[in-house]
């Protein structure tokens, strides 16, 4: 009995609004081919969220609510995805965030729509998802076309005659390789470089000898690719054993974790990602996320963490314009966003992609530094890359 009166004074005295709970779901893959790009997303969500609730979370109907966040694993596996979204709908979650990489995201976005349930998702530069109709997916993250677009503007940041004239495109047998590959080749004819190998391999691949050698005898002065992780490392550590050293590798998605350098070394650097942010980013709310992910982690923000941070702010945001936990109003409010986030202004096309800034970065040094654009560069682009021998 003492306890029972206990546990009524206590529900009695404690604020009703510390009781109310937004839930959201996210799904990402933190074991696996993606674990350690799902890593940075899942450090991203939950501080995004722990900043909301800690500045009173969002209000709903006159009310403030926390957010609370249910994250599960999808082990990298497309099928799970789809089976996780479906766990967390039964919950009765009001939006979903997704996890890492375009095949996990297609497999997703689906799922959202059937349980019309909106869905905010980075990592994933795949455009063709976007245009099959999709009403509840957005993305503020850049897509193919828009990093074919980039790739003119960080070449032009050189001297015209030592610009890259050769590229090999190593093509991944996957949806997103194949529009990345069509992406590359369009951009060449603006940015003055011609494809001169374009092989293609199948992710998880073990030996990709073919394509390098391809590209060492047609003297590629660019390699252009998005490799996993696992594919990358082992793509970078075969192009040193055979000797063919890139003036420019571009990696997308591979070097993006922190296990790049640590597992590759110096044979890691120059390469250059396509992140989407970096911690060196000029915008609000960019300090307080290194500063939390520092204490959280021991090192400033990855640059996957920053769109994930700004999916949360950007959710937190609609649902307090809605003012409503329907998820039909809180879609509605993601498709009018028109804000500032840590990854600068944000807005979205009818088609969910968004109108963001696009970055490249470089590992220099066992570091990743921010080289384009120009501007907000925190180190200038590392031009041309040496031979692995002499690193």
């Amino acid at each position: 009995m003492r306890v029972l009166a206990l546990a009524v004074l206590l529900l009695g005295a404690w604020p009703l609004a510390a009781w109310a709970q937004v839930k959201v779901g996210a799904v990402v893959p933190l074991t696996g081919r993606y674990g350690a790009g799902g890593a940075q997303v899942r450090a991203g969500y939950e501080i995004g969220v722990e900043h909301v609730n800690a500045a009173g979370g969002v209000a709903v109907g006159g009310k403030k609510m926390r957010i609370e966040l249910a994250l599960l694993d999808d082990e990298s596996d497309a099928t799970k995805t789809v089976s996780r979204l479906e766990t967390l709908a039964a919950q009765g979650v009001v939006a979903y965030l997704g996890g890492f990489g375009s095949d996990l995201h297609a497999a997703a976005a689906s799922v959202a729509e059937k349980n019309r349930t909106p869905y905010l998702g980075v990592a994933f530069a795949l455009h063709k998802v976007h245009q099959q109709g999709f009403r509840y997916l957005f993305s503020p993250f850049w897509k193919s076309p828009d990093i074919g677009h980039a790739t003119r503007g960080l070449f032009r940041t050189l001297p015209a005659a030592a610009r890259p004239k050769s590229v090999a495109i190593f093509q991944e047998k996957t949806d997103w390789g194949r529009e990345m590959a069509a992406a590359w080749t369009e951009a060449g004819k603006a940015a003055g470089y011609q494809v001169v190998v374009h092989g293609e391999y199948a992710p998880g691949a073990k030996d990709f000898s073919d394509l390098i050698l391809k590209a060492r005898s047609a003297n590629a002065d660019a390699v252009f690719a998005l490799p996993t992780p696992p594919d990358g490392m082992t793509m970078v550590k075969q192009m040193k054993e055979l000797g063919y050293s890139p003036k420019l590798a571009m990696l997308i998605r591979a070097p993006d974790p922190p296990i790049w350098s640590k597992n590759l070394g110096k044979d890691g650097d120059f390469v250059v990602l396509g992140p989407g942010w970096h911690f060196g980013f000029k915008a609000p709310g960019v300090k307080e996320l290194n500063d939390a992910h520092q204490k959280k982690i021991g090192r400033p923000a990855d640059p996957i963490v920053g769109p994930a941070y700004a999916c949360i702010q950007i959710l937190a945001a609609a649902i307090t314009r809605g003012g409503s936990l329907d998820r039909d109003t809180i879609r509605d409010a993601i498709a009018a966003t028109d804000m500032t986030s840590v990854i600068g202004p944000v807005k979205f096309r009818p088609d969910g992609t968004g109108v963001v800034q696009a970055v490249f970065v470089q590992w220099i040094n066992g570091k990743q530094q921010l080289v384009w654009p120009k501007e907000s560069a925190t180190a200038p682009l590392a031009y041309p890359a040496p031979p692995f021998a002499k690193r």
